[in-house]
């Protein structure tokens, strides 16, 4: 079930919106202050295909989501410049590969998020030839669960390496970097077209320009939750991170896109449509 927290008021013209937020550290940094920077609005923190799931059945109207739920709803639209990207090692979306990545038959897939799951599978396709069965991995299991050739896993458990050895261990951020050259967008704001957003932009900028600027606080009170350092929570905020849509992040979206759509993975007629913000 998702929890609800009220947000307070801070601008008089933003629209009331329910707004949905991701519960893990990567999304830290664009939620700073949102409670002064949204008027009259609640927001809901929850896991990625959770919040995807809750825009879809219209229970949000707002919600920062895998980027591939975007291409597999009509009626989405991008909402803000603020995201979550890698312009290389991401360090938090990792494929664990007990055998070598062409021989992978059996993938067990975080059920977290599903854009990770796809790149993965766009990875071993188009990189290694393989095209392996899934099964799901729970959100509360690890990699010792599982008897599978490879082992997806995301968010703050990824962070933390398993005890088990493995052939190959792929940070899938890496991977698209160096394939395509260029960034991977993780998860993006995103509103059904007809939702009143009125102000969002400017509040979910806004938010995450405060973000950046309390960047060190945010990763000295977030690592003791996850049991890392605070110097490897802001390294990770920092460097394996970046929050700004630009033109290269659009791009990549493209090129996701397209290449999803070869795996029949989304729907094909899928249209980038941003609203309320240019991309620079």
């Amino acid at each position: 079930m998702l929890k609800q927290t009220q947000i307070g008021q801070f601008v008089d013209d933003t629209a009331a919106v329910r707004l949905g937020a991701v519960s893990y550290l990567n999304s830290r940094p664009l939620i700073e202050d949102l409670g002064q920077l949204l008027p009259t609005s609640t927001i809901e923190l929850d896991f990625p295909s959770r919040l995807a799931d809750a825009l879809a059945e219209e229970m949000l109207d707002v919600a920062l989501i895998p980027s591939i739920e975007y291409f597999r709803r009509p009626g989405y639209e991008i909402v803000s410049d603020a995201c979550v990207a890698a312009r290389g090692e991401v360090m938090s979306v990792k494929l664990y590969c007990r055998v070598h990545p062409g021989q992978v038959k059996r993938i067990a897939l975080d059920e977290g998020s599903r854009t990770s799951a796809t790149l993965s599978r766009i990875i071993l396709a188009e990189r290694y030839g393989a095209f392996p069965e899934s099964e799901p991995l729970s959100m509360e299991s690890m990699t010792s669960e599982s008897n599978a050739d490879a082992v997806l896993l995301i968010g703050d458990r990824a962070m933390h390496p398993p005890r088990e050895a493995f052939v190959e261990i792929m940070d899938l951020g890496q991977m698209w970097y160096e394939w395509t050259g260029l960034p991977f967008v993780f998860a993006m704001w995103v509103a059904h077209h007809d939702a009143d957003t009125t102000g969002v932009a400017r509040a979910l900028s806004e938010s995450r320009d405060r973000g950046l600027a309390a960047i060190e606080s945010i990763a000295a009170a977030e690592a003791p939750k996850l049991n890392i350092s605070p110097a490897v929570a802001l390294t990770y905020l920092t460097e394996n991170l970046h929050y700004r849509m630009t033109s290269a992040e659009r791009s990549g979206l493209q090129l996701f896109h397209e290449l999803a759509s070869q795996h029949n993975l989304v729907d094909q007629n899928a249209d980038l449509v941003f609203s309320d913000f240019v991309t620079a």
